[in-house]
């Protein structure tokens, strides 16, 4: 039974989240930030896991604790999650496609956290059509938490990932090509190879 159950708190945040590896996709997201949890919903549809996760956080300054310390949750909900890691593929690749974009998601459930995030943004906040026509109206998610997103994630859940942009313009498709390639390598990487399931894999013995 590959699940796990994390509540944390801060002065911050307040989160509670419940994580089933070997689900079907279904979900229950609030973090407060609509665009932040349709990207957490992306990665969990497509890397076909069970997520339950709610965040109080103090959205009112802006939307980095909340990001940063959901990726905490997430990344420690996975490790418990994995125990021994016993059985896992441990690598998992996606080239993502998303419209005009084209993204790179490699990992490595490694034990050693490491974070090469090769995207650039054009734009600081994400945007939509009309907010480009408008540029008045500001966007309310910052990109920048992308990375900052990924890093606590990694770190928490002990991950090597490689993210790298290889086209696209669009930054809402960029965002969701991350998202979605995040999930599809995860599902990979997470899955009991049956030829090997009573193993550990690493030469090492341990993860």
């Amino acid at each position: 039974m590959r699940k796990s159950e994390i509540k944390r708190k801060t002065a911050e945040t307040e989160i509670s989240m419940s994580l089933d590896i070997d689900g079907s996709g279904t979900y229950d997201i609030k973090t407060g930030c609509g665009f932040f949890d349709h990207m957490l919903e992306l990665f969990t549809r497509h890397g076909r896991f069970n997520v339950s996760l709610e965040c109080r956080g103090d959205s009112h300054v802006d939307y980095h604790h909340t990001v940063e310390d959901t990726g905490i949750v997430m990344g420690r909900a996975f490790r418990e999650a994995l125990g021994d890691k016993k059985g896992i593929r441990r690598y998992g690749s996606m080239i993502m496609p998303m419209d005009e974009v084209l993204m790179l998601c490699a990992l490595d459930i490694s034990g050693r956290c490491f974070l090469n995030f090769d995207v650039e943004f054009k734009v600081m906040k994400v945007t939509s059509e009309e907010t480009e026509k408008r540029p008045m109206m500001a966007g309310l998610f910052d990109t920048e938490l992308v990375s900052v997103f990924l890093d606590a994630f990694c770190r928490e859940l002990g991950l090597t990932l490689h993210v790298m942009k290889l086209s696209g313009e669009n930054t809402h498709h960029i965002i969701e090509a991350v998202f979605k390639g995040l999930g599809r390598a995860m599902a990979a990487a997470t899955e009991i190879d049956p030829k090997s399931e009573n193993e550990i894999p690493s030469t090492k013995g341990v993860l």
